[in-house]
């Protein structure tokens, strides 16, 4: 997978990093890549707003749990190593139903926070879901799995970030 630009651009300590999708998988391996993708296009949809940041400065509050997302964040922000990362249920979105209702993310950063959504475009079908979700997944579910996994990683990575990830208001802090 090679991601087009733009490139998710940082700074540490002053200094500019600029991260590509194929940097961020380099760290993470390749069982999650939906995962990294979303992490990816949420990052980016909040950094238009939030503009250059210092990357261990910000603060993300996700409810999606995966380890390809946490990966994606401590890449970019070394949010999980200085405990500036925290899955939180309690911003699932469950009257989006089940395709949609954890793929929700705040970014805090100097007192200021951008919330941001997935859209309600068919970028996670309910087979991944389902098939996600179940026990014990024999080899033929398994590679069906993997197919599901890059399919919705292509979904996210092809079009414009305001069309993949939309900014909302910012949830309460619990």
């Amino acid at each position: 997978m090679t991601r087009r630009e733009p490139l998710l651009t940082v700074h540490e300590a002053g200094s500019r990093i600029d991260l590509s999708f194929d940097d961020l998988m380099k760290y993470h391996g390749t069982r999650f890549p939906g995962g990294v993708a979303h992490a990816y296009r949420a990052l980016e949809q909040a950094l238009l707003s939030l503009g250059e940041v210092e990357r261990r400065e910000v603060f993300v509050r996700t409810a999606f749990p995966g380890p390809g997302g946490r990966d994606a964040i401590e890449m970019a922000l070394r949010a999980v190593t200085d405990d500036r990362y925290f899955v939180d249920p309690e911003l699932a979105q469950p009257q989006r139903g089940p395709t949609l209702a954890r793929y929700v993310w705040a970014f805090t950063y100097r007192g200021r926070t951008v919330a941001v959504q997935l859209r309600d475009a068919g970028f996670v079908v309910p087979e991944f879901i389902d098939l996600g979700a179940t026990a014990h997944r024999t080899p033929a579910q398994e590679q069906r799995l993997t197919v599901l996994k890059r399919e919705m990683t292509d979904r996210l990575l092809a079009p414009a970030v305001h069309n993949v990830y939309e900014e909302i208001a910012p949830p309460p802090v619990g």
